[in-house]
């Protein structure tokens, strides 16, 4: 098992290693002792996957004496919204087993789950203690890390939400095994961005193993020791980024910006498409469109985004894109970096160093334009 420690307004530990659904109950009894019930949080796929009363994630908690509760939503991005979040919080309010301020939300999903269950656990009685246990590549190497809760709105991804950090994060890398091969690449996408801003080491590391990790992505009965060392070495590297970045800036007043490259144009293409891309797919698609247009405009060299879109398109994404620029500069437009007339973008430098710059509204959509043509 690896840990490493977030040092943020809440300190906490992220756990990774196989086998450890089976230990969560007394690894949380360690870090909340006073708490009597939790309200495990899931959707309806992992839900069947992991939250059955028999299987090893629930025994654990009886086993460490918890009154246990189980609040199911429908699978997806569809299910990000408020009302979700509300059925939520009347779940958490209700019944003899009404959870108290001394009691603990634990998190068992994906990004959706994790963000959701995080707001309710910042609302419910001004908040409440909540335990993160990611079983998607993209929730263990991002989401599940820093404190960002939040929904979608009508206008937009995440535009309604608060900073409320996690007590615990538990990542049984056992997990990754059930995963399929888009959801493995969609938690990729987002640590090679890791690499991107602030660790040569990972990116080139998940680019020299690109082949084997297509492999395992094509054939889940391959997926043997040396797969679960890859995912957790991926998820540890990439989740340690997050968290020097989280401990300078922990609500996004500056140092923790460069966490959004790709986001903003990654975040247009989600909204176009309906949300019938994924976030992983939409973050590739939106960090080579950056690199490109960075490029293109003479703030990096070519070089520079060549290596990016090369190790992107040598794990297999598709980094076409079929909107046009005036429709991309007016979805980026309602994204939360936006201030007046001007709009905040991660810039690749180069592998490993990224900076931030500010640019006018109106310029947005010819710099998309020049990717675009690229």
């Amino acid at each position: 098992m690896r840990s490493f420690t977030v040092k943020a307004s809440t300190e906490y530990e992220v756990l990774m290693g196989s086998g450890l659904l089976s230990e969560a109950g007394s690894l949380i009894k360690k870090v909340l002792p006073k708490a009597e019930t939790l309200a495990v949080i899931t959707d309806d796929k992992v839900g069947a996957l992991y939250g059955g009363e028999d299987q090893a994630l629930m025994k654990s908690f009886s086993d460490a004496g918890y009154a246990l509760r189980k609040y199911t939503f429908p699978n997806g991005e569809a299910s990000k919204k408020m009302d979700t979040v509300c059925g939520m919080l009347e779940f958490l309010a209700s019944g003899e087993k009404a959870l108290t301020r001394s009691d603990a939300i634990v998190a068992l999903g994906g990004g959706v789950t994790g963000d959701m269950a995080g707001l309710a656990a910042a609302l419910y009685m001004r908040g409440i203690n909540f335990v993160q246990i990611p079983t998607s590549l993209l929730a263990a190497v991002d989401s599940s890390v820093g404190g960002k809760t939040g929904v979608d709105l009508t206008a937009g991804k995440n535009l309604a939400g608060a900073f409320w950090q996690p007590s615990l994060v538990i990542f049984d890398t056992d997990t990754a095994g059930t995963l399929e091969k888009d959801q493995i690449m969609d938690g990729l996408a987002e640590a090679v961005k890791s690499g991107i801003i602030a660790d040569p080491s990972l990116f080139t590391y998940i680019r020299d193993n690109s082949e084997k990790l297509k492999e395992y992505m094509d054939d889940t009965e391959i997926r043997g020791e040396d797969f679960h060392q890859l995912i957790e070495t991926v998820a540890f590297l990439s989740a340690d980024v997050k968290r020097i970045i989280v401990e300078k800036d922990e609500k996004e007043s500056g140092e923790r910006q460069p966490l959004n490259l790709g986001h903003t144009f990654g975040h247009a293409i989600e909204k176009l498409s309906g949300y019938g891309t994924s976030h992983g797919l939409a973050v590739a698609k939106g960090t080579a469109l950056i690199a490109e247009a960075s490029a293109a405009a003479g703030m990096i060299p070519a070089a520079s985004a060549e290596e990016i879109i090369s190790a992107l398109a040598g794990l297999g994404y598709d980094l076409s894109c079929p909107y046009r620029a005036e429709d991309l500069a007016e979805a980026a437009l309602s994204d939360k970096k936006r201030r007046g007339s001007e709009i905040t973008l991660v810039i690749p430098e180069k592998v490993g160093r990224c900076s931030l710059r500010r640019i006018q509204t109106a310029g947005l959509k010819d710099l998309i334009r020049s990717a675009l043509e690229a």
